[in-house]
């Protein structure tokens, strides 16, 4: 919101700003603000430096609508913890229904504020309301998780003025808060926090699989407390069904916590209630381990945390080999796989410098079936393929001396691009890959890649999958789909149910939702880090662009990959150290972290990563 526009003119916002530099906090005065006629867009602040801080400043007793109006959705803006000076703005019986943190919503520039009771003049009546409306970008829920939004918003805002102070208010006002683009990414930061799959899911150390929830906190506002106390709170709705908490229920910081802060050792201690007093070690290990997964994402510093609850410690967890079996990690890839100029399967090592590929082990490194796409199950046990014309699956192990076998799916799909999809594997070993026959399209599971497909269940799918990708964890999913001229990133929750009297489960993806609400056209995606994937797409009359996107929507912080032409195909794992791959009009290249592309090989398609 901040800065104010007036016939095309910016004026500095009234605000009290702190820079914090070197341990020195420095308070900078107000500017001033017009006194009377319409707020003719009350605009977000452009970007500034992240050590500011800004701070909220009490209205003037002689404050008009207007100057009351502008003070108070900069008020929205500032770091004030619990907006006790934005209050100020309000009477005192709306002060108190008002509840700030019901949730956010995100203009694309801002609200625009203007009076709309001009009949008569609001000296004359004592009371006046001014409309705020915008264009939606995006929502924060009480919950805190993000979504993109679009369309118009509009709200109202009525002030009153009081005979005997003769000061005007505002008596009624919409819940939550609205600001622009700039200040929300200036006040907010997206962080995981971590749960573990109920579903069965797990990684290669066969513990449950820890599954990233991302949310947004306030930057500046203790955002480690607050972490902890949302973590308490317990899942997102979106992941709520198919994630477990290992905190019993009602657990909560002790009483009179108001802060935490780690130690000179960069240890964390979380004081906690009697709720979780009588906790067995594994339960409070997978307590500590949800706590410094979600800590470590907002603090990388922080390698140690520890429970207590009244003068015990209850358990500690480091940074460590018990940490990482307690999460359930998959492996880092030894590998990339791609096709080679024969249509065979080969592989080379992942770390940086190798160039040599070589045939991997088994059927499908021998060519005696041409392939277009592969994928390798997450252990690099298991390999699968499509062939060459997109009609048949096969999969078979990588070892050699391995047989293909017979083809474990079909398709009927008349042209090369109405038949199979990449497969993917999932931290269970099995198989997901798509049929884009536009008589009959389907997502389908092969269980242990083998037996019969499974159907998976769309409801609310409007378009055809035209790319699949499961996540690390098991319980998320990657869809590229198409619809007309269109296709997009849509990401939903996996759900298995027990179907009474049948050894197969019933298995859905639930709530699609929108991850690039700015892409005319994706191309290709992959999971790039627990919450994060890279998707390779076209702006509305733009041209190809490589981003990096969150699983909920929102864009992360920190620069996009280097910019690439043609790319057909991208790659990467969860492991940030990994380098992206992708199969571009230069064949196979890569891109380490902070790097520019580099050239593998030229005769090469369809690079992946296991997974």
């Amino acid at each position: 919101m901040g800065a104010d526009r007036d016939g095309g003119t910016r004026r500095r916002p009234r605000r009290a700003v702190a820079f914090a530099a070197c341990g020195v906090v420095l308070l900078a005065g107000c500017a001033s603000m017009p006194d009377s006629g319409d707020l003719s867009g009350v605009d977000s602040t452009p970007g500034q430096d992240t050590l500011v801080q800004v701070f909220a400043v009490p209205p003037p007793e002689d404050a008009t609508p207007t100057q009351l109006v502008q003070g108070f959705l900069e008020a929205l803006t500032s770091d004030d913890p619990n907006y006790e000076m934005a209050s100020q703005y309000l009477t005192e019986d709306a002060a108190k229904a008002w509840r700030p943190k019901a949730g956010t919503t995100v203009l694309a520039d801002g609200p625009d504020a203007f009076e709309v009771s001009k009949q008569r003049g609001p000296e004359e009546t004592g009371e006046t309301t001014f409309a705020l409306s915008g264009t939606k970008v995006a929502t924060v829920d009480e919950q805190q998780s993000y979504a993109p939004a679009e369309g118009g918003y509009e709200a109202l805002l009525h002030l009153s003025r009081d005979p005997k102070t003769k000061q005007w208010r505002i008596d009624k006002l919409p819940q939550g808060v609205v600001m622009g683009q700039g200040d929300f990414e200036r006040n907010y930061t997206a962080v995981n926090k971590y749960f573990f799959a109920s579903n069965g899911a797990t990684g290669s150390s066969r513990q449950p699989a820890a599954v990233a929830d991302p949310v947004y906190v306030r930057e500046r506002v203790d955002p480690m407390t607050q972490m902890v106390r949302s973590l308490l709170k317990g899942p997102t709705s979106l992941l709520r069904p198919v994630v477990r908490t290992a905190f019993p229920t009602g657990t909560a910081l002790a009483k009179g916590v108001t802060t935490l802060m780690p130690d000179e050792q960069n240890k964390l201690t979380v004081p906690l209630n009697d709720k979780a007093a009588r906790v067995g070690l594994n339960k409070c290990t997978e307590m500590a381990a949800q706590l410094l997964f979600t800590l470590r994402s907002l603090s990388p510093s922080i390698e140690e945390v520890a429970l207590e609850s009244g003068d015990r410690q209850l358990c500690s967890l480091t940074e460590g080999p018990e940490a990482a079996a307690a999460r359930g990690v998959t492996e880092q890839a030894e590998h990339l796989y791609f096709i080679d100029e024969e249509h065979r399967l080969v592989r080379m090592a992942a770390q940086e410098g190798s160039r040599t590929p070589e045939g991997v082990p088994g059927a499908l490194g021998e060519g005696q079936t041409q392939l277009r796409a592969a994928a390798v199950s997450r252990d690099e046990q298991m390999g699968a393929g499509v062939s060459r014309d997109g009609k048949q699956l096969f999969v078979g192990s990588l070892v050699s001396g391995g047989s293909l076998g017979e083809p474990v799916l079909r398709s009927a799909g008349k042209s090369e691009g109405d038949r199979l999809t990449t497969p993917s594997w999932d931290a269970q070993h099995n198989l997901w890959i798509a049929d884009r026959n536009p008589d009959d399209p389907r997502l389908l599971l092969l269980e242990n890649g083998a037996g019969k497909p499974l159907e998976v269940r769309t409801p609310g799918l409007d378009g055809r999958i035209e790319s699949v990708r499961v996540a690390a964890d098991g319980v998320r999913i990657a869809l590229v789909v198409a619809k007309g001229d269109t296709s997009s990133l849509y990401i939903g929750r996996i759900e298995r149910e027990a179907k009474p009297g049948e050894d197969r489960p019933i298995v859905s993806v639930m709530e699609l939702r929108s991850a690039t609400p700015g892409l005319e056209e994706v191309t290709t995606v992959s999971w790039a880090g627990d919450s994060r994937l890279v998707v390779v797409g076209r702006e509305p009359n733009g041209v190809q662009t490589l981003r990096y996107v969150q699983a909920d929507g929102s864009t992360p912080e920190g620069p996009a990959p280097a910019a690439l032409t043609g790319v057909k195909a991208i790659a990467a794992t969860e492991n940030d150290q990994v380098p992206l791959v992708a199969y571009s009009e230069d064949g196979i290249v890569r891109l380490h972290s902070g790097g520019q592309w580099q050239k593998v090989v030229t005769d090469g398609t369809a690079p992946v990563y296991p997974g």
